[in-house]
């Protein structure tokens, strides 16, 4: 009787994995190799700064206010306009636009006028259209002021000189006084809202006025 080979095979253990709490085992899930996360910043710059150059609206706002500007030298007188520190292109290209008739071209000037604005500093344009409309504002107000007072006058007669003389120690209300009777007069027999002696005495009180704070 042969006697067989007996061959022993030895074999490795299965690798254990951790067992939970009832003692079942679960497949491990191993975690994917880490990969760089995307840049969420790339508007920043190399150093990690942001970007602050002005958005795309706010670049068109800019754009529209000094399209404005340039266009609003346009109404100014032309002492005004000396007065200002324009460059010679633009400035030429204004008055060019103060000649120009047509809608179409006119158009076309005061996009010009625009693009030129631009490419310079406009702060101290800026500066000058401010304080002219400063000015403006105010010789309304005093406008306003003479006429009130000038209405109250041919309303009122000698009390309303009286508390124009209180308010004005300085106007000579004498004057004021008899301009203001006759103008009365005249209002009385005549149609007209104001008569020539009604300017005459705006006039007057115009300049008794113009020295003092609006």
């Amino acid at each position: 009787m042969g006697h067989g080979l007996i061959v022993s095979v030895r074999l490795s253990p299965p690798a254990l994995v951790p067992a939970d709490l009832h003692g079942r085992r679960h497949a491990r899930i191993l975690a994917p190799p880490e990969t760089a996360c995307p840049d969420m910043t790339d508007d920043a710059d190399q150093d990690g700064s942001y970007d602050e150059r002005p958005s795309k609206s706010a670049r068109k706002r800019q754009s529209d206010d000094l399209q404005a500007l340039g266009e609003a030298l346009i109404e100014l007188s032309d002492s005004e306009l000396d007065a200002l520190p324009l460059p010679e292109q633009l400035r030429d290209a204004v008055l060019l636009a103060r000649r120009i008739t047509a809608h179409g071209g006119l158009y076309r000037q005061k996009q010009y006028i625009g693009k030129l604005m631009r490419k310079i500093d406009a702060e101290p344009i800026r500066e000058a259209l401010e304080a002219r409309r400063d000015r403006e504002r105010v010789e309304a107000i005093r406008f306003h002021r003479i006429e009130q007072w000038r209405d109250r006058l041919l309303r009122e007669g000698g009390e309303g000189v009286v508390a124009l003389a209180a308010e004005f120690p300085h106007i000579d209300s004498k004057a004021i006084g008899k301009l203001t009777e006759r103008a009365r007069k005249e209002q009385q027999q005549s149609a007209q809202k104001v008569t020539p002696a009604g300017r005459e005495l705006f006039r007057v009180l115009r300049d008794a006025l113009s020295n003092t704070a609006p």
